[in-house]
């Protein structure tokens, strides 16, 4: 005759046979290294060309002022603009001495 169990009774297992009941003494190898998140990567859409130089800035960086522009590029509206370092700006000669003659231009007319 076998006991009548359903599950969510109350029993009593016996230790008998359980010759461990305190776990391993050393981690299997494959559990001593805590697994890693991946690290995210964010891939950003080059905007296009740019269309001109707005603004320029000089914000410190790691201890070092850098020089920043802010860029607006063609076919992009104003909420895209972005500020880059002079090294990031394609063509960057191009639009730096467009940039630096109007600020040149505005600064003799007033």
């Amino acid at each position: 005759m076998e006991p009548d169990f359903k599950e969510g009774d109350q029993v009593l297992v016996s230790t008998l046979n359980f010759n461990n009941l305190k776990g391993p003494k050393k981690l299997e190898t494959h559990l001593k290294k805590k697994p890693t998140p991946q690290e995210i990567v964010e891939v950003e859409d080059s905007p296009g060309p740019v269309k001109r130089i707005i603004k320029a800035r000089k914000i410190r960086l790691n201890g070092k002022y850098q020089r920043q522009y802010l860029v607006r590029f063609k076919n992009q509206k104003a909420d895209k603009d972005k500020w880059l370092a002079e090294d990031a700006i394609p063509d960057e000669n191009l639009h730096l001495r467009r940039f630096r003659a109007s600020r040149r231009t505005e600064q003799s007319n007033k």
